[in-house]
This record gives structure tokens, C-alpha cells and sequence, in this order.
């Protein structure tokens, strides 16, 4: 027992490891946006359209690498995915113009598809009553865009523009060595039959997939829209400094990766249903006070502080629902999906902040809408999500409401 623990900790710390080092990798440009649109002479729309083309290759690459996960494994999808997100990070210290960064931006995308490989992993490893705190302390790893948003700009301006990008590469190509030294998958694990392809297409025919897809790309999406967009949000609204922007974002999102493994902890104890029922609609009231632009000390600050948590904890949440209604043998290409639906929510919003932006002139329009968003998505989880279980999701049909909640 204490050797099986051992493993267990193990590879939850060193996937936990890649995935941080990966988001790293894949925060870079964000940071840098308002930079980048002051140097270039770029639109709200143009910035915004920058620094979510790697959220939205991040987020559709989670689907194929996911079913990938399925049959061979993270000891060979970590070590795969960290090499060949090194040639974007050091094509960023070369290139100038705008398409050129669009470019290096999409396959920087690859580094977000690691989330991917760790669920699936993370989950063979752990029972049925600890897997939504395990899946909890994986989701540290979104911190790595906290780590960016800290030290991109800050190493940039101390030791050079490319500084950033060499250290990140050089930490993905350690990591890749470590990963396929120490990984280990789960015992009795075997590969499912049949191509990714097909896997992929069987849990989409799975009504769960797309009830999870949704929760997740509110839950998750609005994480991943904030961490990218709040450092625009904060210079135009509140006039600070790039600096100071990308350390309160990194702040929003420090909270928001701290909350994840508590939100899979209550989730173990109470069920996942009432956690999500609970942030979502903390949420939807959280963003509405910002919509009125408020003052940024206290109410704004608290306003933001209050999302990353809510966010971060019904990430932890949806994602322990993964684990208890997901077939043992799809959890990968179930998370994929999934997984790409959390980015592509984090992808929509910003395109539509700097829209309104640039039309309407204020930000509070994209905010009433993400709290409607959440608000929805509280009722559709207390409503249509309580007394699901593996074998009604596996079966393709949703619950009744009166069903009884899996404990």
C-alpha cells in the first residue's frame, strides 16, 4: 500500500510538473499583448484575435491528443507534447510582424494540449473517492499562466526580450527527459481497440460529453478568457501600467488554480452538482457588480478576486464529475472533448470584449453576458446534471431530475 501511494504521488507531481511548465509555454503571448499592440499599431480587435489563437489550437488539440492519451499513454504524449512546443517558444524570439506571430501563436497552442494527457492519467491512477481532489492538484498546473503573467514582462525588460522564451524552452526540453524517466501508467492499464478517430467519434454519441462540454466552457472558459484578456481589460479601464496589469492578472489567476483542488475536494465530500450550482451563480452575481466599472480598490478587486476563485473551484468540480460518469476506458478521449470545449469558451469571450470594446466603448455588455452565461449554467446543472451516473451517461440519456445524486 505505502509503495502504490508512493507511484501515485509520484506521477501526480510530476504531471502536475509538465502540465504547469506547458501552460507556461502556452501564457506567453498574453502578457505581452498590449506590447505587442503598441509596437505594432494594432486594433482592440487584432490584440484580442493574438492572444486567443493559441487558446482556441490549445483547446481543439486536446481532442486528438486525448485519444492519443487512450492508447499510448502520458509517457510518451508528455515527453511528444513538451518537444514540440519548444520550436514555437524560440520562434518567438525571432519574429516581428503580425502574421508571423499568428503563426508561432498556433502551434504555441500545443502546449495547452497537455491537459489532455494528464486527466486521463492522473485518474487511472486514483479510486473513485479521491480522484476529484487528485484531478483538483493536477489543475495547479493552470498556474502556469500565472507564472507567465508574473515573470514574461518582468525578464523581458531585466535581462532582454527573448529571455522569457530561451528559459521556457529550456525547462520544456528538462521536463520532457524527466517525464519519460519517471512516468509510469497505471497498473492493469491496457490501449482501447479501434483508431482515435473512431473513440473520439463513439464519446460524442454520449449525451454526458456534451452536458460536461458545456459546464466546462463556462467554468473553465471564463478562467482562461480572464487570464488572457484582464491585462488589456485593466490598462484601458483603470489606466495601469503593463506591468502592474499582468501582476494583478497573475494574482486573479494565482486564486483561481489555488481554488481548483478545493473545488474537487468538496465535490469528494458533497458531490460535484451543488459545488457547480454554487459558483456558478456566485459568478453570474460577481460579474454583473462589475459590469457598473467600479471603483478598482475594493469593489473591482474583490469582484475579480471573487470569479477566480468561484472559476477555479468549478473547474475542480466539473472535472471530478468527469471522473465519476466517464467509462474507464474513454476518460482521455472524453476529456479531450471536454477539455477543448474549456478553451474554446475561453476563446470566444475575449474576441467579444474587444468587439464591444471598440463599437460600444465599455466593457459592461460582455459582462452582463457572461453572468446570463452563468447564471444558465447554474440552472441547467441543478436541473438536468443532478442523479447522473456512469451508467446513464454511458447510455447516451439524460437523468431524471429526481434522481437520486451519486455520493
Amino acid at each position: 500500500m505505502g509503495r502504490e501511494w508512493q507511484m501515485r504521488t509520484r506521477n501526480l507531481v510530476v504531471a502536475t510538473l509538465g502540465f504547469t511548465v506547458n501552460f507556461w509555454a502556452w501564457a506567453l503571448i498574453g502578457p505581452l499583448g498590449p506590447g505587442i499592440k503598441e509596437r505594432l499599431g494594432l486594433s482592440f480587435a487584432a490584440q484580442s484575435l493574438l492572444v486567443a489563437v493559441p487558446v482556441v489550437v490549445g483547446s481543439l488539440g486536446r481532442i486528438p491528443v486525448g485519444a492519443l492519451t487512450d492508447r499510448f499513454g502520458a509517457r510518451v504524449m508528455f515527453p511528444v507534447l513538451s518537444l514540440l512546443t519548444i520550436a514555437p517558444v524560440l520562434t518567438l524570439t525571432v519574429v516581428e510582424s503580425y502574421p508571423a506571430l499568428i503563426v508561432a501563436g498556433f502551434f504555441l497552442g500545443l502546449g495547452g494540449t497537455t491537459f489532455a494527457i494528464g486527466v486521463p492519467h492522473i485518474s487511472a491512477w486514483y479510486p473513485p473517492s479521491r480522484k476529484g481532489f487528485a484531478l483538483g492538484v493536477f489543475g495547479i498546473g493552470t498556474g502556469g499562466t500565472a507564472i507567465a503573467n508574473f515573470t514574461t514582462v518582468k525578464l523581458a525588460d531585466a535581462y532582454g526580450r527573448n529571455t522569457p522564451f530561451v528559459l521556457v524552452a529550456a525547462l520544456l526540453a528538462g521536463y520532457a527527459v524527466l517525464a519519460f524517466a519517471v512516468l509510469r501508467d497505471a497498473p492493469g492499464r491496457t490501449a482501447p481497440a479501434g483508431s482515435a478517430f473512431a473513440r473520439t467519434v463513439e464519446v460524442g454519441r454520449l449525451t454526458v460529453t456534451w452536458q460536461l462540454c458545456f459546464l466546462y466552457a463556462v467554468g473553465f472558459g471564463g478562467f482562461v478568457a480572464f487570464s488572457v484578456y484582464l491585462p488589456a481589460y485593466l490598462r484601458t479601464v483603470y489606466d495601469l501600467s503593463t506591468n502592474d496589469a499582468a501582476l494583478r492578472t497573475a494574482g486573479f489567476v494565482v486564486l483561481a488554480v489555488a481554488a481548483r483542488p478545493t473545488g474537487g475536494w468538496l465535490s469528494d465530500r458533497f458531490h460535484p452538482v451543488p459545488v457547480l450550482v454554487w459558483c456558478f451563480s456566485g459568478v453570474a452575481v460577481f460579474a454583473i457588480m462589475q459590469a457598473f466599472q467600479p471603483p478598482l480598490i475594493p469593489v473591482a478587486t474583490i469582484a475579480f478576486l471573487s470569479m477566480a476563485a468561484l472559476l477555479g473551484a468549478a473547474s475542480g468540480a466539473v472535472f471530478a464529475l468527469v471522473g465519476k460518469v466517464a467509462p474507464a476506458d474513454k476518460v482521455g478521449s472524453v476529456t479531450g472533448v471536454v477539455g477543448a470545449a474549456g478553451g474554446l469558451g475561453g476563446f470566444v469571450p475575449p474576441l467579444i470584449m474587444g468587439w464591444v470594446y471598440g463599437v460600444e466603448g465599455s466593457y459592461a455588455i460582455g459582462l452582463m453576458l457572461l453572468s446570463d452565461v452563468a447564471l444558465a449554467a447554474a440552472v441547467y446543472t441543478a436541473v438536468r446534471m443532478r442523479g447522473l451516473s456512469t451508467t446513464s451517461a454511458a447510455g447516451g440519456v439524460s437523468p431524471p431530475v429526481a434522481a437520486r445524486a451519486e455520493s
